[in-house]
């Protein structure tokens, strides 16, 4: 089973779980050579880079939802797409990946849409920051934050500009459905142990909890 295995390894960090953000541009390049030493995609919530950092770059994003391009290091990889509103976020409290999506294959990631939720508060202008959490087979959540300016003229990415290497593909990770009558979580469909243990899971990751 995924999930109790998953558990198991969460105290594993290898370096090559290591993971960039190719647009909207990270708020500092962590992967880099001359990377800041400070900064760690270990630290909870955005690798340890401020989100005042003055040379952090801010991209326009349509108020819709904009285009998302990883890099990706590991075979496989748990993903978690968080939103924070706010010019200097601490809070990223808009999930964009209920509950989260299973990546397989290392490469590039493109998502050429990232749908916000209909009833995000946002208007032209408005700011925000993206978080990324990946957990690959080591079990370590890393993360990384891009920061973008809510624009009603952005567009997202052309078709030749977001492009996914072969053998990359997603899944969101759902539960799987009950038959028969049930009450309360089961009769949507959802198994309460199941449900648990996938809620878990995401909160684990995407606030730093250990696991």
């Amino acid at each position: 089973m995924i999930i109790p295995a998953f558990l198991l390894l969460g105290v594993a960090q290898l370096a090559q779980a290591h993971f960039g953000v190719d647009y909207p541009p990270m708020r500092y390049n962590t992967l880099g050579s001359s990377k800041n030493t400070t900064y760690s995609q270990y630290t909870n919530p955005c690798a340890g880079v401020p989100g005042n950092l003055s040379t952090a770059p801010r991209t326009d994003w349509p108020l819709t939802g904009g285009s998302l391009q990883l890099d990706l290091h590991h075979h496989w990889t748990y993903l978690f797409i968080n939103l924070g509103l706010g010019p200097d976020v601490s809070n990223f409290n808009y999930t964009l990946t209920a509950p989260f999506w299973n990546v397989t294959g290392n490469g590039t990631l493109c998502v050429p849409k990232l749908a916000l939720p209909a009833d995000l508060p946002v208007r032209d202008g408005s700011r925000g920051s993206i978080q990324v959490v990946t957990v690959g087979d080591d079990g370590s959540a890393l993360y990384n934050c891009a920061d973008v300016t809510f624009r009603a003229g952005a567009k997202e990415l052309d078709a030749g500009k977001c492009e996914t290497s072969a053998g990359v593909s997603y899944a969101p990770v759902v539960a799987p459905v009950v038959e028969g009558p049930k009450s309360g979580a089961e009769a949507r469909g959802v198994g309460v142990g199941v449900l648990a243990g996938v809620m878990g899971v995401t909160v684990a990751m995407v606030f730093g909890m250990g696991v």
